[in-house]
């Protein structure tokens, strides 16, 4: 059942279901059917009883002829011992076999009629064939005789296998039609499915533009649709993200190794001999080389924070931290204001990674305002998270570079000149030291002009 495509074990369930519902419909008809006309065979041999009772014991002399009664196909009367005193078809020329009767009848322990003993039983025809209904019965006025009235079922099982003929062709018809409408419908559900496995197909073959066409959010099949849709979207995003990323890399990477290969040709070039220019390619080697490591660094640890890997947890005093990094920021540009606003503040986290955090905070401060441009940096404990928000008052960010500014290598300034500030990770590994502890940050416009960057930390992050 497993090797069956969807489609066939879909069709398979439908027509054997329905085959066990018709069948039970066409057990329950056939017996019910069958009941009936048995009880009504009774009905007759009861109805007929009182005239062939009464022709049997009228005559004089004993036991005499029964006039003939529409229903009863043979009588016999007995003794209670079993000896039989006579018994023959009810009417003249008739060709059925007599029925097999048993040797010993037990009555008594059926239906009570007239205060006779009576029982009802089925035998087979003595040449086999047919079966007849039998009523025996003990009178209650001669109780040394049995009176035994027998009618040929042969009608009954006429009519039994007529039904059974027509509800063997009735189901069969049922169940083809019901098949070929299973398999339409089936067709018609699970064709958004052939259009999704068409398009996983092109996107294995690396189209990943597909789309799944028209998706109906009201099936399970179109919203499994939408669902690869909505992937396929993010998966191209993501693939274009990610060439970018290596594009901008490769960028950050290639103009310090241009710079060290320039440095590398001037002292090929005699710069060894003289030692102006000597110490002039070391510096410059040596400012390339940093540049370089620092940015493999950043790269680094956004690629550990990709990966989950687990940051130091202790008891952190956020608020002795944004201390250091203001002082640090203090000393770096004197000429710049910086306002302070302090609670006392302790999380469970990575004071190193926290620390970058504001650094690079108020590192994209500096970059991104005119010197002496003032800076206000606030602290607060907000029931449960601690609230950190470095303010500016440059010239501040469009809606666009707000929602973008967290993005890797992305620069408000597109030019990427060293002028315009780093690398463009700054604010990436701020967004993901914090996300990795918990938390989130976000960009809002200063009141009065500026940027406003906010990053909000659980205290008891895990």
């Amino acid at each position: 059942m497993n090797r069956l495509s969807l489609r066939a074990r879909l069709l398979v369930g439908v027509v054997v279901l329905a085959a066990l519902g018709l069948g039970a419909a066409d057990i329950a008809t056939y017996t019910s059917l069958r009941s009936f006309l048995v009880s009504r065979t009774d009905e007759q041999l009861e109805a007929a009883h009182p005239a062939i009772e009464g022709a049997i014991w009228g005559g004089p002399g004993g036991p005499g002829r029964a006039i003939p009664q529409e229903g009863v196909d043979y009588y016999q009367l007995r003794t209670v011992s079993g000896r039989i005193l006579g018994g023959r078809n009810t009417f003249e020329g008739s060709d059925l076999p007599p029925p097999k009767l048993p040797q010993t009848i037990q009555v008594g322990s059926g239906r009570e009629s007239d205060g006779d003993r009576t029982s009802y039983f089925t035998v087979p025809a003595a040449g086999g064939g047919s079966s007849y209904r039998v009523r025996a019965s003990v009178e209650h006025q001669h109780p040394g005789y049995v009176l035994v009235l027998a009618s040929s079922l042969a009608g009954v099982g006429g009519t039994l296998h007529r039904l059974f003929l027509i509800e063997l062709i009735v189901t069969a018809a049922v169940l083809a039609a019901l098949a070929a409408l299973a398999l339409w419908i089936i067709r018609i559900g699970l064709g958004p499915l052939r259009a999704i496995e068409a398009t996983a197909a092109a996107i294995t073959a690396g189209d990943l533009s597909q789309r799944v066409e028209h998706a109906d959010p009201q099936t399970e099949v179109g919203r499994v649709g939408s669902a690869l849709n909505t992937m396929l979207d993010r998966i191209e995003d993501s693939d274009r993200r990610l060439r970018r990323f290596i594009a901008d890399a490769s960028h950050e990477l290639r103009t310090p190794l241009a710079a060290v290969r320039a440095y590398a040709e001037l002292f090929g070039r005699g710069a060894a001999e003289r030692p102006e220019d000597l110490e002039r390619s070391m510096i410059g080697i040596t400012r390339e080389a940093e540049r370089m490591s620092l940015l493999v660094d950043d790269l680094l640890l956004l690629a550990r924070l990709d990966e989950g890997r687990p940051l130091e947890r202790e008891a952190v005093d956020l608020a002795a931290v944004v201390q250091e990094a203001v002082d640090a920021a203090r000393v770096v540009e004197p000429c710049r204001s910086i306002e302070l606003s302090l609670e006392p503040t302790t999380l469970t986290g990575d004071a190193a990674r926290l620390r970058q955090v504001l650094d690079n905070l108020l590192a994209n401060a500096r970059a991104h305002t005119p010197p002496g441009t003032p800076v206000s940096v606030e602290l607060r404990d907000d029931d449960g998270r601690a609230t950190l928000t470095v303010a500016d008052h440059g010239p501040g960010l469009t809606e666009e570079q707000a929602s973008r500014v967290f993005e890797r290598f992305y620069r408000v300034d597109s030019s990427r000149t060293r002028a315009s500030g780093g690398a463009g990770l700054g604010l990436s590994i701020v967004s993901a030291v914090t996300e990795a502890h918990g938390g989130t940050v976000e960009a809002r416009p200063t009141p009065g002009g500026g940027a406003t960057l906010v990053v909000t930390l659980p205290l008891g992050a895990d």
